[in-house]
């Protein structure tokens, strides 16, 4: 059972180099499978842009913590 709930920030736990991802990159948990499994997130640009929406395991996310800050960078092209 995982404790993200939907629309819940999560981080990436891996990069993703396939979608220009890396780890640490935050997308928000829009909807849940089975008992918390798997995911579908969903990550944005600054300006609302969606980059991806990818089906992601429990493995791959994890919640935001309160020790995590903020962080831009440019997003490389997948």
């Amino acid at each position: 059972m995982s404790n993200i709930k939907e629309l819940d920030a999560v981080a990436l736990t891996r990069d993703l180099p396939e979608h220009g991802l890396k780890r640490g990159d935050v997308g928000t948990a829009v909807l849940i499978h089975g008992d918390g499994d798997a995911f579908e997130v969903e990550f944005v640009g600054y300006f609302g842009h969606t980059v991806a929406l990818l089906t992601l395991e429990h493995a791959d996310v994890r919640p935001l913590r309160a020790g995590d800050i903020p962080h831009a960078r440019e997003r490389a092209r997948a």
